[in-house]
């Protein structure tokens, strides 16, 4: 601008210098160039104070243009400055939104994967819900079994008394059997011993009788207390162990005295009576011991036989046939005994098991069912660890939702200001 005002005032001068040497050089007189020229530098001082009033006014406007291109150039550069500012956090908040972007998808991501999970946990925990109570209602039944089995336990203890009892009773038959045994030998040596008595007590009723008879030649009566056949009262028992040796001379000494005749009689009676009762005893005894032994299989065949040996010495010995009706029917009652006994034995060996049974369905069902306990506590526990993790997912997405919300409004205010500056230049 100064270069123009001063490249027009040299002009302007230089071509008013062409103009007065022209004059002065084609007028001679000077007298009529003088007013000319001092019209001339008049309008030349006019001329030059509107070329100073117009190079101060241009002066005053290019200084308020250079201010004004300072303070526009300052406002550009802190524009610019700001607009790179604005750059760079645009930048930032596109890569931050970008980023944010990707940390959204990768949540929504985790909360599908998540509902997925939680779908499958919740049909797992569906089925193990109906799978605990399939177990728990198979539980209750136990249960009541287990009730219903105390009975049944108590019912085995009878069984097992009842047995243990049998046993006892066994023991004490077969201790019995062996008494018993000892005590016919001991009565089978007594029969021989009474065998030889029987004899000798025949010899003595055939010379009593030889007596008797001849006490009647003489006028003798005898007593009416003694029998004929030789029975009296027990005056010998306890003399009833005495040998033969002692017996053979007393009664052949009696024998030879008038007067003692009828001692002779008494004691072949009473050694009858004897006799007869040692036979009975031992015939009873007999039934004992085939009783006894018919509790033994084994035996039984041997126990026959010597029923019919016994029914043959009954007979010998003129017995009736009450004595083998009542040994059949205690081999009976020892069989039947035998067979409650078995029974008894099958039924508790068979209650022992489905005791052992049951316990063992009891324990199963009891680990089954604190399994599924298990489970479902800890299916419970990660029902809640994802409801928790759903739930800071959800909240973590409602926060980025709102950031990402408040950096769009700020980028569409910067755009916004950058339009406006941009509209002021």
């Amino acid at each position: 601008g100064a270069r123009t005002v001063s490249s027009l005032s040299a002009a302007t001068l230089a071509s008013l210098g062409g103009t007065s040497s022209r004059r002065g050089s084609g007028d001679t007189s000077i007298s009529a160039d003088t007013e000319a020229s001092i019209r001339e530098i008049k309008d030349i001082y006019e001329l030059k104070d509107q070329i100073q009033d117009v190079e101060g006014k241009y002066m005053q406007g290019l200084k308020e243009l250079k201010d004004s291109l300072a303070e526009v150039e300052e406002k550009y550069k802190k524009a610019m400055v700001s607009n790179a500012q604005l750059d760079n956090e645009k930048t930032n908040f596109m890569y931050q939104v970008d980023t944010l972007k990707d940390a959204l998808l990768e949540l929504e991501e985790q909360l599908a994967e998540s509902r997925r999970q939680y779908e499958e946990k919740s049909k797992e925990f569906e089925r193990e819900k109906h799978a605990h109570s399939i177990l728990q209602f198979q539980f209750m039944e136990i249960k009541e079994a287990l009730k219903q089995r105390e009975p049944m336990l108590a019912e085995i203890q009878q069984l097992q008394q009842k047995q243990q009892s049998y046993v006892r009773e066994i023991s004490d038959l077969q201790e019995t059997i062996e008494w018993k045994d000892k005590k016919i030998g001991a009565l089978e040596r007594q029969k021989d011993f009474f065998d030889s008595i029987r004899s000798e007590r025949d010899d003595l009723r055939d010379e009593v009788l030889v007596l008797k008879e001849q006490l009647k030649k003489h006028g003798i009566i005898p007593d009416s207390d003694v029998a004929t056949n030789g029975e009296t009262s027990d005056i010998l028992d306890n003399e009833g162990h005495l040998d033969s040796s002692r017996t053979v001379p007393g009664t052949t000494q009696a024998l030879k005295t008038g007067g003692e005749g009828m001692l002779a009689l008494n004691l072949s009676s009473c050694l009858s009576d004897r006799l007869k009762r040692l036979i009975d005893e031992r015939e009873s005894l007999l039934d004992q011991i085939k009783k006894l032994k018919g509790q033994l299989e084994e035996k039984q065949k041997n126990g026959k036989m010597d029923n019919t040996q016994s029914e043959d010495e009954v007979l010998e010995n003129g017995t009736d046939m009450h004595m083998i009706d009542l040994q059949r029917d205690a081999n009976r009652q020892i069989s039947d005994l035998k067979f409650k006994l078995a029974k008894s034995e099958q039924e508790i060996t068979a209650l022992e098991q489905n005791v052992i049974r049951l316990e063992g369905q009891v324990a199963r069902y009891k680990t089954a069912a604190e399994n599924a306990e298990r489970v479902e506590d800890e299916l419970k526990a990660e029902k809640r660890k994802l409801q928790r993790e759903l739930r800071s997912a959800l909240d973590k997405t409602e926060e980025l939702e709102v950031s990402n919300g408040h950096l769009v409004k700020r980028l569409e205010k910067m755009k916004a200001n950058r339009s406006a500056l941009l509209s002021q230049q």
